[in-house]
């Protein structure tokens, strides 16, 4: 075991666990954030998603060690009374149905929406396009993304 030292959501922490533990479980279990989810564990579906110095990665398969830098999850864009504006796009589209994906979707958009703020919807399609929603919410995120690229830019 080994001490490690993060930054979530501006917040300072120190954890302890072995160096391969993947950053998703360290958030989860040692220091009780609900988001990000736990999906496929193999990087792929998304749920995972947290940014790190505001580049989205997947926490799933991202061992502790490995961490450099400040860590940001969806608690940490936004607040209930003050929505970022990719959330309140969300809200707004009733993009999600079941919510367990949102995470991904809606973090990757805060970081894609910085490096493009006006993709046009085969853009937005093509980036996105190794997100999973099972619940088939697609068009109402693809809407709920144009919707803040207008307010975000």
């Amino acid at each position: 075991m080994a001490s490690f030292q993060l930054n979530v959501n501006n917040t300072a922490h120190t954890v302890d666990c072995d160096e391969d533990t993947p950053l998703l479980y360290v958030l989860r279990d040692e220091l009780s954030y609900a988001n990000p989810r736990f999906g496929c564990g193999l990087a792929q579906c998304g749920s995972c998603t947290v940014l790190l110095n505001g580049r989205p990665i997947r926490s799933c398969v991202l061992p502790i060690a490995a961490i450099n830098g400040n860590i940001t999850t969806i608690e940490g864009i936004g607040t209930e009374s003050s929505p970022h504006p990719v959330q309140a796009a969300f809200i707004k589209e009733q993009a999600m149905f079941c919510g367990y994906c949102m995470n991904g979707w809606i973090l990757e958009a805060v970081a894609y929406l910085d490096e493009n703020p006006s993709p046009n919807e085969s853009d937005i399609r093509r980036h996105f396009s190794a997100l999973k929603c099972r619940c088939g919410s697609h068009p109402a995120i693809i809407r709920a993304v144009l919707r803040a690229s207008v307010s975000h830019a």
